[in-house]
């Protein structure tokens, strides 16, 4: 099965953890990625969350590479806001290492989130995302 968002929509929670387990972490993106919220991994809503997620609250991120920042395009109209800094570092899943989204000192209004995103290839990234240190979502990001 080729690896883009749709397949990844129609994976369990398990299956993307395991995939997320046994990826490289990659480069840091640079660029704009187009995000896929997973919501409710493997059932037949996924995909409609999906949708609505991304028409109405996140479209994706827009990395900085040489910065080390990235900025997520929200709302309707793709407003580039709520930054976080970008390095390497340990995963929370499994102690490997990813690429560590972090807002605890860059926003006021996601400080207790943290994403961790690993290289499918292709420009596909898959992510999770944490509040404090629970695991909450996976999304996934494609760049061009």
């Amino acid at each position: 099965m080729a690896l883009d968002a749709r397949a990844l929509l129609k994976m369990s929670a398990k299956q993307l953890d395991d995939l997320f387990s046994q990826s490289p972490p990659g480069d840091i993106p640079n660029g704009e990625g187009r995000g896929t919220a997973i919501i409710a991994p493997g059932t037949v809503y996924s995909y409609e969350l999906s949708r609505v997620v991304n028409l109405f609250a996140w479209q994706g991120k827009v990395f900085d590479a040489r910065e080390g920042v990235l900025r997520n395009e929200i709302l309707p109209f793709g407003l580039r806001a709520i930054i976080a800094t970008v390095s390497r570092g340990q995963s929370w899943l499994d102690g490997k290492d990813c690429i560590v989204l972090d807002y605890s000192k860059t926003s006021t209004v996601a400080h207790w989130i943290r994403d961790e995103i690993r290289y499918l290839g292709s420009g596909l990234y898959l992510g999770r995302v944490y509040w404090d240190k629970t695991p909450i979502l996976h999304f996934c990001l494609e760049f061009s």
